[in-house]
């Protein structure tokens, strides 16, 4: 349910207010941190592939087993953080929600639904 026009210039007014009352705190809030994070985190996730892919091939040519076993583990588990992370990143220009997976966002969409017609009800109730 889209917010009215009242909501909407409260919601506004609001985020003016806390611009002008702590720009570094607003500007955090943003999401910019969460795609930059997100993008380190693939980075680093593909640079411990790398190293997974050493380690393979160390132990291939050391003819240890352990070794090979280990930098598969470390390729599988740095592809696995790649991806989730790769996942989460926001696309450029898109505002994230908080970062949440699909579904969570139902799960909150129902929720604010919840509160929503409880507060109908409330107000209705009152309106008696």
């Amino acid at each position: 349910m889209p917010l009215s026009e009242h909501e909407q210039r409260m919601l506004e007014q609001m985020e003016r207010a806390l611009y002008a009352e702590d720009p570094k705190f607003a500007s955090a809030l943003e999401g910019n941190g969460l795609r930059t994070y997100t993008r380190r985190r693939v980075y680093q996730a593909a640079a411990g592939f790398l190293v997974g892919i050493a380690l393979l091939m160390t132990g291939m040519a050391l003819q240890q087993i352990w070794v090979s076993v280990v930098g598969f583990l470390v390729m599988l588990g740095c592809a696995v953080l790649a991806v989730t992370g790769w996942r989460k990143a926001p696309k450029p220009g898109e505002q994230p929600a908080g970062g949440p997976a699909r579904g969570q966002v139902r799960q909150k969409r129902s929720m604010m639904d919840r509160i929503e017609q409880r507060w109908q009800r409330r107000r209705d109730e009152q309106g008696r």
